[in-house]
């Protein structure tokens, strides 16, 4: 017992001595280490009677328990003091310094981006996401997108070395959306309205309005009985919600394989008001979007029946658009990362 008395006393004596964690381990080694003094006491006990190994044993315990305690709280206490050094070390903050109070900003297309959002969501559209890497099937063959079509060229589209390609339309999210929501249009007569906003990737040379890699809104709409009034109707009152005020439009005849009849949407420019400048190519006119009645073969494809269902669908310019709104006169400014430059864009109206 004597043996146990001197333990506890110079495990008390040095823990009280030691101000620092590394020796602090040394410490917990010598005693409650395979080679440890405590343990030692153990091992020892097989020389005892039975009765004196019974007592002798539970006297032992409670000195492992009173070092293990102490060595925990010496370890507490050494770490709490280490904070504190920390942080007496560190520099003063003065709190009357001024301080920087300027307002972040969002970047001009995640703004347009947010508001058609909002616009399209108050008329009942649901706004769904989709990758940007895609597979040949989705971006073509099932938008009835021909083998000899020119946007299948290397020269336009970014293919992968796995055969697979930069979207290079968000149109190419419209079969998997079709196929999502046709089962509850069929079965209950819900009708199929969803936008799908994303960055696509074109190969072709940039100027004042054309960039390699640009934001596009698409949208869809499908139930019995759509026509192209319908479509006029919805993106008149985008418009009218994004430039809060009425905006001359005109709808001309394109040629768009997944959409027949297609259209061409162009607003009259509003960075010159019309006139003619670099960004609308001196037209006065600015193309917005592609849009029309969707082609039957996509509408079977997505496993609707053409003969019995109709909808429209467009893929609206969000890079464009937020030029438009915002009179951005280069789109090589959008992408660009000159804070200075886009940090004055803001949500208020």
């Amino acid at each position: 017992m004597d043996k146990i008395a001197v333990l506890k006393e110079e495990i008390t004596k040095k823990l009280s001595e030691t101000a620092d964690l590394f020796d602090l381990d040394k410490i917990r080694v010598a005693y409650l280490g395979k080679k440890g003094s405590i343990t030692a006491l153990l091992k020892g006990m097989k020389d005892l009677s039975p009765e004196e190994r019974k007592s002798f044993g539970a006297e032992v315990n409670k000195l492992k328990t009173f070092a293990a305690e102490k060595i925990e709280e010496k370890i507490t206490e050494l770490k709490e003091k280490e904070i504190e050094r920390e942080i007496a070390s560190m520099p003063q903050f003065d709190i009357t310094t001024p301080v920087d109070l300027s307002r972040g900003s969002y970047h001009p297309i995640t703004l347009v981006q947010r508001q058609c959002e909002a616009i399209f969501k108050s008329m009942g559209f649901t706004v769904e996401d989709y990758q940007e890497v895609v597979t040949d099937y989705e971006c073509f063959e099932s938008l009835n997108i021909p083998k000899h079509h020119p946007a299948r060229d290397m020269q336009d589209t970014y293919y992968l070395e796995n055969g697979q390609l930069l979207k290079s339309q968000t149109s190419a999210a419209q079969n998997a959306i079709l196929k999502k929501y046709g089962k509850n249009l069929i079965e209950n007569g819900v009708p199929i309205k969803a936008i799908f906003p994303g960055r696509c990737f074109r190969n072709e040379a940039t100027d004042a309005c054309h960039e390699n890699t640009f934001f596009q809104m698409e949208g869809v709409m499908v139930d019995k009985d759509i026509s192209i009034s319908n479509l006029i109707f919805f993106m008149k009152t985008m418009l009218s919600e994004v430039f809060r005020k009425d905006i001359k439009v005109r709808l001309r005849p394109g040629f768009f394989p997944f959409v027949e009849p297609g259209f061409e949407l162009d607003i009259s420019c509003l960075i010159c008001g019309g006139d003619g400048c670099p960004s609308c190519k001196h037209s006065g006119w600015l193309e917005l979007c592609p849009c029309g009645m969707i082609h039957p073969n996509v509408l079977r494809e997505g496993g609707i029946d053409p003969e019995e269902y109709t909808g429209f669908a467009f893929g609206l310019g969000l890079t464009r658009l937020a030029m438009m709104k915002y009179g951005i006169k280069d789109i090589r400014d959008l992408n660009s990362g000159n804070l200075r430059s886009l940090s004055q864009f803001t949500d208020d109206e």
